[in-house]
């Protein structure tokens, strides 16, 4: 996790858009937040980043924060969250939920999966940034982390 002499944070990016992918990125850079964001594109390649598995991800820093999108191929985000938080190696990362779905359904199961958060994405543009400014500001400035 984060050191007390450094403020950088390492996100993983869970996510198969390309574009929100992207999006994400920029906002976090247009919001001027000191992280290094790691991004994988469903629940199998997140558990092998996690797991440091295969010659991909063996270097991979652990993250401190895991924004997950709730619908993708092979593995999505409800069944990636249930495998992490059932991997006491794993469990303490905390993940937010970063999805368009505003389905009540999705937000009560999310929590209840063990996700720190839920946030819904905006389609405007400025808003999405304003949306990363609020999530970064609350989670890179704001909470205290766990030193390892």
């Amino acid at each position: 996790m984060i050191s007390p002499l450094d403020n950088h944070f390492n996100i993983l990016l869970v996510e198969d858009s390309q574009v929100d992918a992207h999006l994400t990125r920029a906002a976090l850079e247009e919001n001027r937040f000191a992280v290094s964001m790691h991004h994988v594109t469903d629940g199998v390649e997140a558990l092998a980043y996690l797991r440091q598995q295969g010659e991909t991800y063996q270097d991979g820093p652990r993250p401190d924060l895991i924004l997950l999108d709730l619908n993708m191929p092979r593995m999505n985000g409800r069944e990636f969250l249930t495998a992490m938080k059932s991997d006491p190696n794993l469990s303490d990362i905390p993940v937010v939920i970063l999805t368009p779905s505003d389905v009540e359904q999705d937000v009560v199961a999310s929590y209840k999966l063990g996700a720190a958060g839920y946030v819904t994405k905006p389609v405007d543009l400025e808003q999405f940034i304003h949306a990363i400014n609020q999530l970064g500001n609350y989670w890179f400035k704001l909470v205290r982390v766990p030193q390892t």
